[in-house]
């Protein structure tokens, strides 16, 4: 008689048995084989529930054979359930028992959808990682062995991601022939299958004796990196850098550092910007003077590389990479590269170059800064592509640190004003956002010669983004430069703008009140803003005068409550009764807002 049998059997009796909370048991295992797939879907992902039901050892003896012969479903089915078996092992009893786990799970680790096995070596891996050191010989290493000699290739590619789980438990004899074993998957006839020993040669070489390590796996790692397909030779470059970590610095030398030096020259752009990618980890591995000899001409070749998509690699790590280096070598050989890259034909380059350029100004201190680098954060801060003059924009900060202020303001001021005038509205955003912080750097006088003018006519930009984010600057910088400040310098001019004739600009000019009000405190508010505010209540823009009435409900626990009752209230009444009923709502949710505050208090 097979399980499931006796599981349907057994079903309806369960029904009494289990707490109301539960859902009926024998609901759910009709569900698991019924038609409808997001019924079998709601199922498995209830699978905990059918086995606390069931007890623990009939979910070993029951539910778990009956789900490694259910296992020909949607794949949307089977992810779930690699998913969940792998947390089951409470609901089987425990570690002692956690191998019941592995069949059905083994089974999914051949199925022909890479999410449906990835998941299942995902959920392996949890369960190894818990099992004991005997369970793990007696059961997982032969699951592991089973998998790695599977006629069809989706079981070998699984069986490469368990064996870091397997091998660390294994007894001597054993490491040597899953040693052997992988070394067979490195030189599989399946691409894919030679791709995923290459991608998890690191994990394995991370267990594996530092004895071993050098003879080996250095030997799998030399064949991988000849492979023909250079799929496989550029995981086999994330390798260089998970095995440069293991090894000692001279061992390192000798046999990573040859290979990706090749690898930086390599026919394929695809090794070459995976090469690009990772260099800078390998400088760390290797040590200075290797870096210096080798890693610095092969880095400098990848800058100046045919495929755009690995100079973007390159230029993108040009930071990381200079901070390695002395500032004599990175003003010697890196810059003349970064000076090609800021006029370089790719946009892309010259927008991965500008998001990392800012913070070469640190390391190569404030003379070569001056000198060598201010006129290419120029170029790029006029460069036609808006995402480059962005990303320059936002890393300001790192060079004012490096060069000051009075300098930063003379050379890029000019161009801070331009961009702020910008036809693409993201990169007027993104100069908004950013005043505060060069308020507080250029300080209040030069703010107010240089910079004023421009906050102001944000908000009566063409963009919503813009205008609200206008109305948030003037909140900042008054928090920045204080009330007295702000009553001289923003207060009278953002009035001004309330007699707008597009009622979206005078709208704008209602949110900046509501924001502006809590810095300015409860007598300038009552003498200044409160004023325009309820002026406005008399607009014959609908929008208006709910703006009006959400402004006054905000302007609530600032003001006193005498202003409250005698102007507040009463105009908030009059809007109660506005013949719009989006004005009434709103208007009546800010009286409910004044009974509130007149009970509290």
């Amino acid at each position: 008689m097979f399980p499931h049998l006796q599981i349907q059997k057994s079903s309806i009796n369960l029904m009494a048995m289990i707490d109301e909370p539960l859902y009926p048991i024998a609901v759910l295992i009709d569900e698991l084989k019924n038609e409808d797939i997001q019924l079998r879907l709601n199922s498995i992902r209830r699978l905990s529930t059918i086995a606390r039901a069931l007890g623990e050892e009939r979910t070993r003896k029951e539910l778990i054979p009956f789900l490694s012969e259910n296992n020909d479903d949607e794949d949307e089915v089977l992810l779930a359930m690699a998913e969940e078996l792998g947390v089951f092992i409470p609901y089987v009893g425990g570690v002692e028992h956690a191998h019941v786990l592995l069949p059905p799970l083994e089974t999914l680790c051949t199925v022909e959808e890479t999410c449906v096995r990835d998941k299942a070596v995902e959920s392996l891996c949890r369960i190894g990682a818990q099992m004991k050191e005997s369970d793990i010989v007696d059961w997982f290493i032969p699951a592991v062995k089973r998998l790695a000699a599977g006629e069809w290739f989706t079981a070998r590619v699984s069986s490469c991601g368990l064996f870091h789980i397997a091998y660390p438990s294994a007894p001597d004899q054993l490491k040597a022939e899953l040693r052997t074993i992988y070394g067979q998957l490195c030189q599989d006839d399946m691409p894919m299958v030679r791709r995923a020993a290459a991608s998890t040669l690191g994990k394995f070489a991370a267990t594996v004796e530092q004895s071993h390590l050098k003879t080996e796996i250095m030997s799998i790692f030399d064949d991988l990196t000849q492979d023909d397909q250079d799929s496989v030779r550029l995981l086999a470059v994330e390798g260089c850098a998970a095995l440069g970590k293991l090894l000692e610095p001279q061992d390192c030398v000798a046999h990573i550092l040859p290979v990706i030096v090749n690898f930086s020259q390599d026919k394929s752009w695809r090794v070459r910007y995976m090469v690009a990618n990772q260099l800078y980890e390998l400088c760390e591995a290797v040590g200075p003077e290797p870096t210096r000899a080798d890693l610095v001409p092969a880095y400098v070749r990848l800058l100046r590389d045919n495929e755009a998509e690995v100079r973007i690699a390159a230029a993108g790590k040009v930071t990381k990479f200079c901070r390695i280096l002395s500032p004599q070598l990175a003003i010697q050989h890196i810059l003349p590269c970064v000076k090609e890259l800021s006029s370089d034909s790719s946009q892309h380059v010259r927008s991965a170059l500008a998001s990392v350029i800012m913070g070469m100004a640190p390391v190569l201190g404030k003379d070569a800064t001056i000198e060598q680098l201010l006129p290419i954060f120029l170029s790029l801060l006029k460069d036609e592509f808006p995402d480059v003059r962005l990303n320059i924009i936002s890393k300001l900060d790192q060079v004012n640190q490096v060069i000051g202020i009075d300098l930063l303001s003379q050379s890029l001021l000019p161009a801070i004003v331009e961009l702020a005038e910008d036809r693409h509205w993201r990169v007027r955003l993104a100069i908004i956002e950013y005043i505060p912080l060069l308020a507080s750097q250029l300080g209040v006088g030069f703010f107010d010669d240089k910079l004023g003018a421009l906050c102001k006519q944000w908000l009566e930009d063409k963009v919503f983004s813009i205008r609200d984010a206008a109305a948030n600057n003037l909140k900042r910088l008054a928090e920045e430069f204080g009330p007295e400040w702000a009553m001289h310098h923003i207060i009278p001019q953002v009035l001004e703008k309330i007699n707008n004739s597009h009622y979206l600009y005078r709208m704008t000019i209602l949110q900046a009140i509501s924001l502006l009000a809590p810095v300015m405190g409860a007598e300038i508010t009552c003498q200044k803003l409160l004023p325009v505010v309820i002026n406005s209540s008399k607009d014959r823009v609908p929008n208006i005068k709910f703006n009006v009435a959400k402004v006054l409900q905000s302007l609530i626990p600032i003001l006193d409550q005498s202003v409250v009752e005698k102007t507040v209230r009463p105009c908030l009444v009059e809007l109660s009764e506005d013949p719009d009923v989006d004005v009434r709502y709103y208007a009546n949710q800010a009286l409910q807002a004044c009974d509130q505050m007149m009970v509290s208090s």
